[in-house]
């Protein structure tokens, strides 16, 4: 959905009450529709990565900019997937540095491990998304304690809850 339009008339079905924002349960069924079945949770923490104006909901512009990181993983995805459905570690590797997510063996494999809903070695679409909107808020919220732009930051027991708290899917 890259036309403003097309995605005006999307966001317009979905906000059914006429808000003029989207809740989570509400985008939840809008995915469901769409065959991408992500738990409440992936699709809460899919707004607080865009929620700039912080209610809770999302708004048609930040929707725009979901959309936008939304569609950069799917074309990551479809690019490795060979007709399969899913990818393999390799594939996923592969896909994620592409997206610009650059990870060590031991922080890979333990999150492909952990959005392997099915264990065994296979990421669908879904599970592919949930892995890179947690990447993506992990980042994000690095890069608000790297404020020197090092690459390392140092969290007390406090930081360090509210980070994980802010990453939880």
């Amino acid at each position: 959905m890259e036309n403003t339009a097309v995605l005006r008339e999307w966001f317009d079905r979905v906000d059914s009450e006429k808000t003029g924002s989207i809740a989570a349960a509400q985008l939840k069924h809008a995915f469901a529709v769409g065959n991408l079945d992500f738990s409440l949770s992936v699709v809460q923490q899919m707004i607080r990565m865009y929620d700039f104006d912080r209610t809770g909901t999302m708004s048609f512009e930040e929707f725009v900019e979901l959309n936008k990181f939304l569609l950069k993983v799917q074309h990551a995805f479809s690019d490795l997937e060979r007709g399969r459905g899913y990818l393999v570690p390799d594939n996923v590797y592969e896909a994620l540095v592409k997206i610009g997510f650059s990870l060590d063996s031991p922080a890979f494999y333990t999150v492909c491990e952990s959005f392997d809903q099915n264990k065994n070695g296979r990421l669908r679409l879904d599970d592919f998304i949930s892995l890179c909107i947690f990447l993506q808020s992990a980042r994000n919220l690095f890069n608000s304690f790297d404020t020197a732009k090092q690459g390392r930051i140092t969290l007390d027991l406090n930081q360090f809850i509210f980070c994980t708290a802010n990453c939880r899917i």
